[in-house]
Order: C-alpha cells, then sequence, then structure tokens
C-alpha cells in the first residue's frame, strides 16, 4: 500500500493485525533509506542491533535514545533540501534537540496532525484561541517546538486570538472583544498545559466556554510541583468556565506529526501512523500489557530524520489495545514520569567510535 492511500483510512479503525501488517511495511522503507542516508543511524544498527536488515516485528526496529538528536546532527537529506529546522524546548541549560524537514515531510507530518485532531474537534475550521503570545512564531524557518506547535494547530482555526502580548500580558480587552464576537459559538482553545493553568485559569476573570473545545500539551511537570495533575487540571477548568472539552495530547519534537491524543478514558491513544512499546529500563527487553517500562515511540512518517523509532526518557503504561470504551482501535497508555537515569550508553558511545 501507499502511504497516500494508508492516509486515508478512517483514524482509530485499525485493529492490532492490520495495522501492524501495514507498519511493518512502511517501517521496512525507512529502516533501508535511513540505513543509507544516515551514517549515524546505520553505525547503531550496525554496532547494537547486529545490523539487521529486514524488520519482521516492530520490536525489532533498532531505535535512537532521544538524547542522540540533541547530541548529534540527524538527517538523512542533503543539507541543500533542508526547508524547515525544528528546536526542542529542552530544560533550562541542555542542548535543544535539532530536526530537519524537507518540504515531503513538513507536508506530511501537516497531513498527519490534521486527520488525528479532525478526528476530535471535527472539520470545521473554529474560532481559536491560543493561549500564548504570536511573538513565539518570529522566525518561520527555525521553530521552538512550541512554535512549531502553535502553528500546527493553528490551522484548525480562524479568526485567531493570541491571549498574550508581545510582553507576555493577557490582553483581557481583546479577549472580552473575541468572547462577545464569537457569543453562543464552539470555540477552539491551544495551549501548553502550565499556560493554560497560569494565564487563562488562574487569571481573575469568569467566561463561559462551555461550548469550547481545549487541547493542551506540553506535560506535568512544572504543575505537578504544585500538586495540579490531570484529573484536577480538568475539574478546575469545568468548575471555572464550564469547559468540559479538554484533549490532553504527547507529541515531541523529535517525532514532528504523530501525536498521542487523549480518548474517552483520559488515557493517550495511538493513531495510525504510530505505536509504542514499552521497554525494561535495565535491559531494554520488551514488557508486558500493564508493566511499567521507558516509552518507545514509533512512527511511520519521519524521513528526512532517522526519528521513526526513539526511546523516550519517559515512564509509561501500556493499559490495552483495540478496547477502549470509545470504540477507538489501537494501543493507549499513560505517562507516569521522566526516568532519572534513561539513556543507553551504549548508543551514544557508538557515536563517538
Amino acid at each position: 500500500m501507499e502511504i497516500a492511500e494508508y492516509f486515508d483510512i478512517e483514524q482509530y479503525s485499525l485493529k492490532k493485525e492490520d495495522k501492524q501488517m501495514y507498519m511493518i511495511e512502511f517501517l521496512n522503507h525507512l529502516h533501508k533509506h535511513h540505513l543509507m542516508n544516515s551514517e549515524e543511524y546505520r553505525k547503531v544498527s550496525q554496532k547494537i542491533f547486529n545490523n539487521i536488515a529486514e524488520i519482521k516485528n516492530i520490536a525489532d526496529l533498532p531505535f535512537l535514545p532521544i538524547n542522540a538528536f540533541k547530541n548529534f546532527t540527524l538527517k538523512s537529506i542533503p543539507e541543500e533540501a533542508v526547508y524547515k529546522i525544528i528546536t526542542s524546548s529542552g530544560t533550562t541549560g541542555s542542548t535543544p534537540s535539532r530536526i530537519f524537514l524537507d518540504t515531503e515531510m513538513a507536508q506530511m507530518q501537516t497531513k498527519a496532525l490534521s486527520k488525528i485532531v479532525t478526528h476530535v474537534i471535527g472539520k470545521e475550521r473554529l474560532p481559536m484561541i491560543i493561549v500564548d503570545s504570536q511573538s513565539v512564531l518570529k522566525d518561520r524557518s527555525t521553530f521552538s517546538a512550541r512554535g512549531a506547535g502553535i502553528l500546527g494547530l493553528s490551522i484548525f482555526g480562524k479568526n485567531h486570538f493570541y491571549l498574550l502580548d508581545k510582553d507576555f500580558n493577557v490582553d483581557f480587552e481583546g479577549l472580552n472583544e473575541f468572547i462577545a464576537k464569537n457569543n453562543g459559538k464552539k470555540i477552539l482553545i491551544f495551549g501548553f498545559t502550565f499556560m493554560v493553568w497560569q494565564y487563562l485559569y488562574l487569571q481573575n476573570f469568569n467566561i463561559d466556554l462551555s461550548q469550547s473545545i481545549l487541547i493542551h500539551s506540553g506535560g506535568w511537570k512544572k504543575l505537578q510541583d504544585i500538586a495540579v495533575d490531570n484529573t484536577i487540571f480538568k475539574n478546575s477548568l469545568q468548575k471555572k468556565f464550564g469547559l468540559s472539552k479538554v484533549y490532553n495530547f504527547y507529541g515531541m519534537a523529535e517525532q514532528v506529526g504523530s501525536v498521542f491524543i487523549e480518548n474517552s478514558e483520559g488515557c493517550l491513544h495511538c493513531p495510525n501512523y504510530s505505536d509504542i512499546i514499552i521497554r525494561n529500563p535495565k535491559d531494554f527487553s520488551v514488557c508486558k500489557q500493564g508493566e511499567e517500562g521507558l516509552i518507545q515511540v514509533i512512527s511511520i512518517l519521519p524521513k528526512s530524520y532517522p526519528g521513526h523509532s526513539i526511546l523516550t526518557e519517559d515512564i509509561g503504561i501500556c493499559l490495552g489495545e483495540d478496547n477502549a470504551q470509545n470504540g477507538w482501535k489501537g494501543k493507549y497508555f499513560k505517562i507516569l514520569g521522566r526516568a532519572k537515569k534513561a539513556e543507553i550508553r551504549g548508543c551514544s558511545d557508538t557515536f563517538n567510535k
């Protein structure tokens, strides 16, 4: 099957056997492509994964540690083909990842994101509040993960209103005008989790957002430090604004386009284009369903750089597959936190040899 045909399959409709069959076909193609075009990926495949030539099971696919994208230039296209570079947000003082996209990859990740998000919000473009400042989008050739997230989600909205001005102060006057103009309409809201809490929930205004849909992302560390988890977050927004349609999603700059959005049970769900494997942090063996371990994220999208199989530093647990209450097919999981020491030293050493 061509990947264009695969995009036409209804999202979250593929059962395990069919999805695995299609993904193995696409992943084999990517594996061979990156072996030929990325020296770093080839080193890891040869020295750590026994130079595997053909993937028969997704769990056999070579993976890169997510830190590799911070420390090395990983791309499978010539320099002149680079259309856009996305940088991860990272922690203060850390080196950000740099992700290289060509025009084909940029278009593909946009299309994949559209298929996932419209499955939740519908195909109609909605008036949109972006809980951020437009100044984040200054340089469109080199984006932060935050800027890329804003730009990626903004295509699902219209009449965009940025809640924060260039100095990152709440534009109360603009918000009141936006709400008055769109009174009674369904509104799309997007922002990173801690910013939604700080600049929307904690502000001294009380508006009716009962018809709205909120999509947010960015992790929970800053909120967990003040004892705010997903349940408290949702309940607080419901109580203050009447906002009940709240969807968190898990994604990363290192694997653009592949996002795992919440299902009706509050679990993150694998879309058609992506899958996860939970691995034991001690020996990287595959964990059974219900066992905690490191999350490996797999995507059929990354072709311009070897980001199709990444071992993250996040600890998670797979809770089920093909049996979500809302009927979505695929694996669903939860993130439990960040591993303290999760780098694969073998992979890191291999790059330097």
